[in-house]
C-alpha cells in the first residue's frame, strides 16, 4: 500500500504539530493567558484538561503549548507520558535530574532536600518536587495519554497539583482520551471538577479548510474553491484526515523532496481519492480491533444503525441500540458497553447536551459495511 507523507509541508502521524493549528483559538488564548501569570510569578487559577476522541489533535495541542513555553525563557516546560513513571521516584527522577541539580547548585532554598537522584533513601512526596521545582522557576507540567496515569502515583499527583497551584506558579496540563473523566474519578480526586475543562472536538468547515489552505499559501501554491471544498466535505473535519489530504495532494505531483506542486485542483483530488481511502480504511481497521478486542462489534454495528441519516442520537436511543445485540439486554451489561463505546471514541459527546455523535467521522459506516448484520 502506496504510503501518504514524506515530503511537504503536512504531517498526517500520531502527535505531530500540523504546519497550521487551526481551530485552536479558545486553547491557544486561554493557555498563553496562564504563561503569561506563570512568567510574572503569579499562580494560575486552576488546571487545564484537554480531552476528546483521538485524531482530534490532542497531542500536537501539547507540543504547540511546549513550543510556546520555549519561547518565554522564564518559565520551565516538562512533557511526559504515564508510561514514565509509575512510583514517587521514578517521577522524582524525571523532574529533578542530575542536570538540574547540577544547574541550580547547593543554593539555601535545595540545601533542605535530602534526596537526590540515584540516592538510596525514601522518595520525596510529589508535592515537595513541584514545590522545590516552582520554587526555583515557574513550571508547566504536560502530562499526555492521561487516562493511562497508575493510580497509585496518580492520586498523589492530582492533589499536590492542586496544592502547590494555589501559592506557586505551578500549571499542571493534562490530556486524554473521552474515558480521562472516569479514570480521575477512580482516584477519589475532584481533580476533573476543579480542572478548566476543554473538549477537543473537530474542526468546522471554515477551520478545517484553513488547515489545508494556509500551510498551501505560504509555500505559494494555489488551490482551486472545488478541490479545497471536496478535502473539507471528505475529511469531515477530521485533523488527523486532514493532513492524509493534504499530504497525498501535495505528493500527487511534486517530483522528490525538493519539489513542489504548482497548483492543486480537483484532478488532484479525484486521482488520489482511492489512496486517502486506503490510509483511512487502514486506520479504520485498527478501532476495528479495539471493538473486536472488548467483545462490540455486534453492539457496535447496532449503535451504527442507530445513526443512519443522523448526527446527533439520544442516551435512551443508544441505549436500546445497544440492548437489542444478544447477551446485552441486561441493563447493566448495556450501560457498561455504551461507556466502552465513548471510551474508545466511537461515541462522543461534542457538547454540553447528552445527546450521543460520533467520534470518528464515517467509523460508523465503515462498521456497518464490514460487520454482518445478524
Amino acid at each position: 500500500m502506496a504510503v501518504v507523507g514524506g515530503f511537504g509541508p503536512f504531517r498526517p502521524g500520531a502527535g505531530r504539530l500540523p504546519p497550521f493549528l487551526a481551530g485552536r483559538a479558545e486553547e491557544q488564548t486561554l493557555f498563553r493567558s496562564r504563561l503569561a501569570q506563570l512568567d510574572r510569578g503569579e499562580p494560575t487559577p486552576s488546571e487545564i484538561v484537554l480531552y476528546g476522541p483521538r485524531g482530534n489533535g490532542k497531542t500536537a495541542l501539547l507540543v504547540w503549548m511546549m513550543n510556546e513555553t520555549d519561547s518565554v525563557p522564564g518559565v520551565d516546560v516538562i512533557r511526559m507520558t504515564p508510561s514514565e513513571f509509575h512510583t514517587r521516584t521514578e517521577f522524582a527522577e524525571l523532574l529533578l535530574p542530575e542536570f538540574w541539580w547540577e544547574a541550580v547548585r547547593p543554593t539555601e532554598s535545595v540545601r533542605g532536600f535530602e534526596w537526590r537522584p540515584g540516592a538510596n533513601a525514601p522518595a520525596p512526596r510529589i508535592r515537595s518536587v513541584l514545590e522545590l521545582r516552582s520554587k526555583k522557576k515557574p513550571l508547566i507540567l504536560l502530562l499526555d495519554e492521561a487516562h493511562r496515569l497508575d493510580p497509585r502515583v496518580g492520586r498523589e499527583l492530582l492533589n499536590a497539583a492542586q496544592e502547590v497551584g494555589r501559592k506557586a506558579p505551578f500549571l499542571l496540563v493534562l490530556a486524554g482520551t473521552p474515558n480521562l473523566r472516569a479514570h480521575l474519578q477512580t482516584m477519589g480526586a475532584s481533580f476533573w471538577n476543579r480542572g478548566q475543562k476543554l473538549r477537543i472536538n473537530r474542526l468546522d468547515s471554515s477551520a478545517a479548510a484553513d488547515a489545508i489552505r494556509r500551510p498551501l499559501e505560504a509555500e505559494q501554491v494555489p488551490i482551486s474553491d472545488d478541490a479545497l471544498a471536496h478535502i473539507v466535505r471528505e475529511s469531515e473535519g477530521y485533523p488527523y484526515f486532514l493532513q492524509l489530504w493534504g499530504a497525498a495532494v501535495w505528493n500527487r505531483d511534486a517530483a522528490g523532496p525538493s519539489a513542489r506542486p504548482q497548483r492543486i485542483t480537483a484532478a488532484d483530488t479525484a486521482a488520489c481519492q482511492s489512496l486517502f481511502e486506503s490510509e483511512r480504511n487502514d486506520y479504520y481497521l485498527d478501532r476495528y480491533d479495539e471493538l473486536e478486542d472488548e467483545g462490540l462489534l455486534g453492539v457496535a454495528r447496532s449503535v451504527a444503525e442507530s445513526f443512519a441519516e443522523r448526527q446527533r442520537v439520544s442516551p435512551a436511543e443508544i441505549l436500546a441500540a445497544v440492548r437489542r445485540e444478544p447477551g446485552f439486554d441486561d441493563r447493566e451489561k448495556a450501560v457498561a458497553a455504551r461507556r466502552t463505546l465513548g471510551h474508545l471514541g466511537f461515541l462522543w459527546r461534542a457538547g454540553t447536551v447528552p445527546d450521543w455523535e460520533p467520534g470518528i467521522p464515517s467509523l460508523m459506516d465503515y462498521i456497518r459495511e464490514v460487520v454482518p448484520a445478524d
